[in-house]
C-alpha cells in the first residue's frame, strides 16, 4: 500500500487542497450538516380537535361563497339594469377577441377567414341592365305584393287578442284555458317591470355593440317560452350590425327549426333589406349573419329565401347578394330540390331565375319531380307575349345544359317548340344544340333493358 498523503496546513490555517481533488469536490454534491429550528409548543399551548377544524373550514367556505355570489350579483344588477357601459371598445370583430363563453352555442367558426371584406365588391356582382331590359323586367314585376308585419306589430296584435280575451272571460265567466289557447302562436306574459327594465338595459348595450362579451341575460332568451316578447323589449331594429351576427349565431345553435325561421324571418330579412335599400351594399357583419343562419337550412329556406321571392318586391341586388351566400355554402340536396319547387311554382320575376340558376349550379342529382318542376315552370311561357329577360334565357342554357340527360322525350320536344316561341340571338343556338344531342332518361332506360 502506498503512503497517504499528507495534508499542507498552511500558516493561516487554510488547508491546501490538489486541483484535481477541488474539481472532483466540485462535480459531486455534498451534505450539508444543516441544523434545523423545530418550533414546539408550550405546554400552555391547546390543540384543535380534527373535527372542529372540519366545521370552522366548512364554515369558512360558506361564508366565502356567500360572499362571491352577492359580488356577481350586484355587478350583474350595475352593468345590466342601468345599461351602461363606460367603456366603447373599438377594435375590429376578430376571433382572437371572441369570448369563451361564447363558445356555448354549437356552431363553429369555420371559413369566417374566406369571407369577404365590406369594400370587396367580388361577392356581389355589378349589374348593369339595358334600358330594354330594365323594362321587360318591370313587366314581369306583380302588380299585388305581400304585405309582411314586423315582430313589433305582431307583438301588438298578440297583446290585443289577449285584452280581448281577458275581457270576454271578465264578462262571460268562460273557462280561463280555452279562451287563452285562442290567443295565436304568441305567448304575451305579464313581465315584472324590474325584467322589462332590464332588458331595455340590455338592448342600449346592444346598440352600441361591436365586440367582445354579450350580457349573460341576452343568451337566456332562446330558452325563455315568450321569447319573441322578451326580444322585442330589446328593440332589434336599433341593433348594430356586430350584434346582429352575435344574436344570429346564438339564436340559430340553439332554437329549434320553427323558432329560427321566425327569428330570421321577423328580425333578420327586415335589417338585411333595409341595410341595402339604405347602403346599396350589404354590411359585412350582416353577410356573416345570413351565412349562420344556413346551419339550419329549413329556417333559411321558409324564413328568408321565399318570403324574399313571395314579397313581390325583391331587388336584383337583393336577389345576387343573398344568392351568393347559397352559391358559396354547402346545402342539403333537399331542401334545394324544395326550394327550387318552390320557386317554379311563383309568380315570375327576375329574381326567380337568378336563384334558380343558382341551384343549378350547385349540380344536385336532383329527383325527377324536381327537374318536371323546373320543365314546367320554363314551358309555362310558350304563350308569353312579352319580351322575357335575358335572366330568364340564362336560367334556361343552364338548365339545359346540366340536367338535359333528366328530362324525357316528351319533355325535350316542348322544349324544342318553347325555343321557337321565345328566342334570343345569343343564347338560344346554345339551348338547341344541347337539347338536341341530348340523350333523354328514357332512352337510357331502354337501352339499359336491353343490354340484360
Amino acid at each position: 500500500m502506498g503512503k497517504a498523503k499528507k495534508i499542507k496546513v498552511s500558516k493561516s490555517g487554510m488547508t491546501k487542497i490538489a486541483l484535481a481533488d477541488q474539481i472532483e469536490d466540485g462535480s459531486t454534491a455534498k451534505y450539508k450538516n444543516r441544523q434545523k429550528t423545530k418550533v414546539r409548543m408550550d405546554d400552555d399551548d391547546e390543540y384543535i380537535d380534527a373535527d372542529l377544524s372540519l366545521k370552522i373550514l366548512s364554515q369558512a367556505r360558506k361564508q366565502k361563497q356567500e360572499l362571491e355570489k352577492d359580488e356577481e350579483e350586484e355587478q350583474v344588477g350595475k352593468n345590466v339594469s342601468k345599461g351602461a357601459i363606460k367603456k366603447t371598445v373599438t377594435t375590429k370583430l376578430d376571433n382572437s377577441t371572441m369570448s369563451d363563453d361564447e363558445d356555448n352555442d354549437n356552431y363553429d367558426d369555420d371559413d369566417d377567414n374566406n369571407m369577404p371584406d365590406a369594400n370587396d365588391h367580388k361577392y356581389c356582382e355589378q349589374i348593369e341592365l339595358d334600358p330594354e331590359e330594365e323594362r321587360a323586367l318591370e313587366m314581369f314585376k306583380p302588380s299585388v305584393t305581400k304585405v309582411t308585419l314586423s315582430l313589433g306589430d305582431m307583438i301588438k296584435n298578440a297583446i290585443d287578442k289577449k285584452e280581448a280575451i281577458n275581457n270576454k272571460i271578465s264578462e262571460k265567466a268562460t273557462d280561463i284555458v280555452t279562451q287563452q289557447s285562442e290567443a295565436g302562436d304568441m305567448n304575451i306574459v305579464d313581465l315584472d317591470p324590474r325584467v322589462q327594465a332590464m332588458y331595455e338595459g340590455v338592448g342600449e348595450v346592444l346598440t352600441k355593440y361591436r365586440s367582445g362579451k354579450l350580457p349573460k341575460a341576452f343568451k337566456l332568451i332562446p330558452n325563455l317560452r315568450n321569447w319573441e316578447q322578451i326580444l322585442y323589449l330589446t328593440q332589434p331594429e336599433k341593433w348594430s350590425a356586430a350584434a346582429m351576427y352575435q344574436a344570429t349565431r346564438i339564436f340559430a345553435s340553439n332554437l329549434k327549426e320553427k323558432m329560427a325561421q321566425r327569428f330570421y324571418n321577423l328580425v333578420l330579412l327586415p335589417r338585411i333589406r333595409d341595410d341595402l335599400d339604405e347602403y346599396k351594399r350589404l354590411n359585412f357583419h350582416l353577410y356573416q349573419a345570413l351565412k349562420k343562419s344556413l346551419f339550419k337550412p329549413a329556417a333559411f329556406m321558409k324564413g328568408i329565401l321565399l318570403p324574399l321571392l313571395e314579397s313581390g318586391n325583391c331587388t336584383l341586388r337583393e336577389a345576387v347578394i343573398i344568392g351568393s351566400v347559397v352559391a358559396k355554402n354547402s346545402i342539403p340536396m333537399l331542401h334545394s330540390s324544395a326550394a327550387m319547387l318552390k320557386i317554379a311554382e311563383m309568380p315570375y320575376g327576375g329574381a326567380n331565375s337568378i336563384f334558380l340558376r343558382i341551384f343549378i349550379d350547385k349540380k344536385y342529382a336532383l329527383p325527377y319531380r324536381a327537374v318536371d318542376g323546373v320543365v314546367h315552370h320554363f314551358l309555362q311561357f310558350e304563350r308569353e307575349t312579352r319580351i322575357l329577360p335575358v335572366l330568364w334565357h340564362q336560367a334556361f342554357l343552364t338548365f339545359v345544359q346540366r340536367y338535359k340527360s333528366d328530362i324525357s322525350t316528351e319533355q325535350k320536344e316542348a322544349l324544342l317548340e318553347l325555343l321557337k316561341r321565345q328566342a334570343h340571338p345569343t343564347i338560344t343556338p346554345d339551348i338547341r344544340r344541347e337539347l338536341q344531342n341530348a340523350k333523354c332518361r328514357d332512352n337510357e332506360f331502354m337501352d339499359s333493358m336491353n343490354t340484360e
